[in-house]
């Protein structure tokens, strides 16, 4: 999409009415519950017949949840880990693949945008309305890739008064957080929203002694965003949005897998022995990189949301253009062949383009629905180089004298196309049935090769072509029941989600020059899920006890896993359609607000997410084994004390500890599967608000206890353990004009 088609775009659509004045909603919760778009379309979440948890923005800050990372602590069954990118692990289902062909198992969306690639997710949290974490497929109404379900961040909207807030957080490792908002009416129906973060840290890790690599900050992120709402009337609503984020940092998170298990790694489904060295000694590093770590990466967006009301049916528009740019270094560890680390760069660009256009239909009578088609393309070029690699990384005879090892791959197209319908009819009152189906049309390609470079005269020698394109058509749906008793909701339903196959690196035979692989060996097929739910969201004693409760059960075929490979000629990723799985669980949540000052909340969660087929080599069968990331029982209990200090200040006291049972996180390459033991952390605040919540100041801890998770592992070369974050505290302050 051209910059000028952008501009013209966003302003044929301001320019499509006159000026007055609308209301965002007429919805009204009660106290506790939140209004939601998981249908697309606004509802309350207590009335929305899906499991899903929404989270407010002040919810989130005071729960020190500032990145999408921290999100677990207050979801079932979720996962958010650092890797390549995010991996997003819901209810067991994920996907390893973060490279540039590869795609996630749970859509990422900001403000209703797909974010495709995982590198452009782990924003800063700031100045947000809510976060909605949809659990199970969602492949109706929000497509492909979303098989796990959605992760939506939605960032607050302009106000028709002025607004002006300002908080910061200070704390150990260095961390510096800081926002400001400033909200401004510029006309009747015409408001301006800016808001800008910084946020910094150390590094968790300790690095070794000798190492003369600084690992420091961590991370430093600065972002902005600016937001434009324009009213035309009661029934036409224009948002513009831009926003704008540098990431920078030195991201070293991992250290050698021997701080936690011991050799040797045995291939098998038995785990290694898991040795507890406390978390000072599971954080350091005993060897030096041999190369420093950075990134210096930037991304940036525009998007605009119309929104056309026509009597019962209203028309939304929701295009968007982004941008990312990456320039990283780190060490790629090559051990045993080599005894350090060699370095390794990586450069890419990547844009997107998505457009979506709906209709909503609501008469309010028995019968509402909405229909819709989406479009998305995103394009990328990348270059990823092993400087002056080891000669025993490749075959034999492989002439000497290499200086760069790598993988230049532009372009990397992925297309997709669909269409959907959902409805929802009152067959007696309030009975409801919603139906819903979509067909996407997929199209993913790349041309790119493996390259060896010598010095002149020889220069680049290339290894193999990388060139692939395929295409992918599926029907997805969805069918439910949902019984309103008016305080409490029941719901059935059965749902589908997909995601689309690819291709690893290599060509197909008789496609050019060089190419050897058989369509079987290049291309993966689509990963599926069909979905068994129920569910109940309840209020009970006059809205002093909330209760929600799900029981769901997954079919889960065509898995497609990850894992690095030296097939071709040199370390590489592969993917493959490796079994299939089941996943069966329960989930419950209760809060019980007895009294003014107390408030309690418990969730339990049961999770039997295990392989029915899947085996990594022929000699060992992965059947009854645990899917990684899904610990059987979860539980987390919270309590919120709050004491009056007279004239409307007051004072909260507040408790939360998260258990969980022990997980696995299998390297499916050797393969080997490491358990994480079950542990449980605990998180307390103490906050004084003054009246009116002019302003606030709140001391915290998250993870009293200090304990050490695993987000990964990997058994190759000379081993890697990826960090949860550690014990954390501080004090935050904030205010409001």
């Amino acid at each position: 999409m051209t910059n000028r088609f952008r501009i013209q775009l966003f302003v044929s659509a301001a320019l499509l009415a006159t000026p007055a004045f609308a209301q965002d909603t007429d919805i009204k919760p009660q106290e506790g519950d939140i209004v939601v778009t998981a249908t697309r379309t606004q509802s309350l979440a207590s009335k929305t017949p899906i499991a899903l948890t929404a989270i407010g923005g002040e919810g989130l800050r005071d729960a020190g949840v500032s990145n999408p990372t921290q999100l677990a602590d207050l979801v079932p069954n979720l996962s958010i880990d650092r890797g390549n990118g995010l991996q997003i692990t819901i209810r067991g289902v994920t996907s390893r693949d973060g490279t540039e062909k590869g795609d996630p198992s749970a859509a990422f969306l900001l403000d209703g945008i797909y974010i495709a690639r995982p590198q452009a997710q782990e924003v800063s949290f700031f100045d947000l309305e809510r976060v909605e974490v949809l659990r199970g497929p969602q492949g109706t109404l929000f497509g492909r890739n979303s098989t796990a379900g959605v992760v939506h961040v939605i960032s607050a909207r302009p106000v028709d008064h002025f607004a002006a807030s300002a908080d910061a957080t200070y704390g150990n490792f260095g961390t510096v957080q800081a926002t400001a908002m400033l909200n401004v009416p510029v006309a009747p129906g015409f408001a301006l929203r800016g808001a800008v973060n910084y946020d910094r840290r150390d590094s968790y890790i300790n690095p070794a002694p000798i190492s003369p690599f600084k690992l420091n900050p961590g991370k430093k992120n600065l972002s902005g965003r600016l937001s434009a709402l324009i009213d035309f009337g009661p029934d036409v609503t224009l948002l513009l949005r831009g926003d704008y984020s540098k990431i920078e940092g030195h991201p070293a998170n991992t250290v050698r897998l021997t701080n936690f298990f011991n050799r040797p790694f045995a291939a098998g489904t038995t785990s290694p022995v898991y040795k507890d060295i406390g978390s000072t000694l599971q954080r350091t590093r005993d060897y030096n990189d041999g190369v420093e770590s950075f990134l210096d990466n930037d991304t940036w967006g525009i998007m605009g949301e119309l929104t056309w009301g026509f009597g019962p049916v209203t028309m939304t528009y929701l295009g968007s253009y982004r941008e990312m740019t990456r320039h990283e270094q780190g060490p790629q560890d090559l051990s045993p062949f080599l005894p350090k680390a060699v370095r390794g760069i990586f450069d890419g660009h990547y844009w997107q383009n998505s457009q979506e256009l709906r209709f909503a239909y609501d008469n309010g009578g028995a019968f509402t629905g909405q229909v819709g088609g989406y479009y998305f393309k995103e394009k990328s070029g990348i270059g990823a180089y092993l400087i002056d690699p080891p000669m025993a990384i490749f075959p034999a005879g492989t002439p000497a004298g290499v200086i760069r090892y790598g993988f230049p791959q532009d372009p990397t197209i992925s297309e997709s196309k669909g269409v959907f319908g959902q409805f929802t009819y009152e067959l007696v009152p309030d009975l409801k049935f919603t139906g819903g189906i979509r067909y996407s049309h997929d199209l993913k390609s790349r041309v790119g090769q493996t390259i060896l470079e010598y010095p002149a005269p020889i220069g680049i020698l290339p290894l193999q072509q990388n060139n692939a394109r395929r295409t992918f058509s599926k029907v997805t749906w969805r069918a439910g029941l949902d019984y309103d008793l008016g305080n409490t909701l029941l719901y059935a339903s059965v749902s589908t989600g997909y995601k689309a196959g690819g291709f690893n690196d290599g060509c197909e035979i008789g496609t050019g020059t060089g190419c050897s692989l058989p369509a079987e060996a290049l291309y993966y097929d689509p990963e599926t899920i069909t979905a068994y739910e129920a569910g109940i969201k309840g209020r009970f004693a006059d809205g002093a006890l909330r209760l929600n409760g799900s029981l769901f059960h997954y079919d889960y075929k065509g898995m497609q896993l990850s894992y690095s490979s030296t097939i071709c000629g040199g370390p590489c990723q592969v993917t493959t359609n490796a079994g299939a799985a089941k996943v069966d669980g329960v989930e419950l949540e209760a809060v019980l607000s007895p009294h003014p000052a107390h408030r309690f909340d418990v969730s339990v969660n049961w999770l039997k997410a295990r392989y029915t087929s899947f085996r990594p080599v022929p000699a060992i069968d992965y059947a009854g084994v645990r899917l990684d990331r899904s610990p059987t029982i979860t539980a987390s209990a919270g309590y919120t004390f709050t004491q009056e200090l007279g004239g409307g200040s007051r004072v909260e006291f507040g408790a939360r500890v998260r258990v969980s049972d022990s997980y696995l996180l299998s390297d499916v390459a050797v393969p080997v599967v490491f358990r994480n033991p079950s542990y449980h952390k605990t998180d307390l605040t103490l906050t004084y608000r003054a009246p009116d919540d002019r302003f606030f100041v709140q001391g915290f801890v998250k993870n009293l206890e200090n304990v050490i998770t695993l987000q990964g592992a990997s058994a190759q070369y000379s081993s890697s353990a990826y960090l949860a974050d550690p014990r954390t505290y501080g004090v935050r302050a904030g205010v409001k004009f």
